[in-house]
């Protein structure tokens, strides 16, 4: 199994209610999610980021697919123009 970690800072942090409800979406659209977690965070301390979202996928293969499925492409088109910066792990269990 592959975990796919993606922490997302937005230029306006008002944007991130938003993206979480977006993001949780994929859920019921992209059968290559095995499951999904989104957090927006509570502190907001000087290096925090705003959201990070945990997925899951059967493999690297599974996550390419998701990565390439039309529902989160739309996502990624909303949230990219709104992001400050973005950071990834992806690790296998």
């Amino acid at each position: 199994m592959l975990t796919h970690v993606v922490l997302m800072k937005f230029t306006d942090p008002a944007d991130a209610p938003k993206a979480k409800e977006l993001l949780e979406g994929l859920a019921g659209t992209v059968a290559e999610i095995r499951s999904i977690t989104v957090g927006l965070d509570v502190l907001r301390t000087e290096v925090s980021f705003d959201l990070c979202m945990t997925t899951t996928h059967d493999s690297a293969d599974a996550l390419r697919g998701y990565q390439g499925h039309p529902a989160h492409l739309e996502v990624a088109g909303w949230l990219r123009p709104r992001l400050s910066a973005r950071s990834v792990v992806d690790y296998e269990r």
